[in-house]
């Protein structure tokens, strides 16, 4: 299960802080983008996560279903047509969200999911006992929705800190050239805004 450690000092504990969304007018626009960027990152890790953990409830479902159809090509023999059907299929659960990240934990999230279930169980699906096959399911199903239930907190927190960027671009409070400088890491004060940004 994903937690959640109060004063924890990982990315998602820090992100998913009740203060973290908190007074946001206070802060300058560098640290808004800032955290934004911080959450938008840790919602990449999440949906990273969650397809991995995807791909072994689709491998372990399309077990049992060959079991119970009586089919003759072993799951290893379909392995790339079940896993590309999970890429390129809709995502579950209505994420529509595009991302543009790459995740930063790719290897940790791997090791978490192999972890859960040991992947030399899922080596030779054919060789389980039906009650493992079971139990697999019901784990990887379990981490799943505690991962998807943990990237919509972050989603709020995101669409929280992209609306106070987008409120402060309309009220003229920020610039295209004030953002364009920051990157830049000009040290002058751009001249008056020329356009906003939504």
């Amino acid at each position: 299960m994903i937690e959640v450690r109060p004063g924890g000092r990982r990315r998602i504990d820090r992100v998913l802080a009740p203060d973290y969304v908190q007074d946001l007018g206070r802060l300058d626009l560098a640290e808004v983008r800032g955290r934004r960027d911080d959450a938008a990152q840790e919602e990449t890790d999440l949906s990273y996560l969650r397809r991995l953990l995807h791909g072994r409830i689709d491998i372990v479902k399309a077990e049992q279903k060959r079991r119970r159809e009586g089919g003759s090509s072993s799951v290893v023999e379909r392995l790339v047509e079940i896993l590309a059907d999970n890429v390129v299929g809709p995502a579950p659960s209505g994420s529509g969200r595009h991302q543009t990240l790459e995740p930063s934990r790719a290897e940790a999230h791997r090791r978490h999911v192999e972890a859960l279930v040991s992947d030399s169980d899922l080596s030779d699906v054919a060789s389980l006992p039906d009650e493992r096959l079971d139990l697999a399911l019901r784990t990887y199903v379990a981490e799943e929705e505690s991962v998807s239930r943990r990237r919509r907190e972050v989603q709020k927190v995101v669409d929280a800190l992209n609306d106070e960027i987008g409120a402060r671009y309309r009220a003229g409070s920020a610039s295209v050239d004030t953002l364009l400088a920051a990157e830049r890491g000009d040290e002058e004060t751009p001249g008056p805004p020329r356009g906003r940004m939504p």
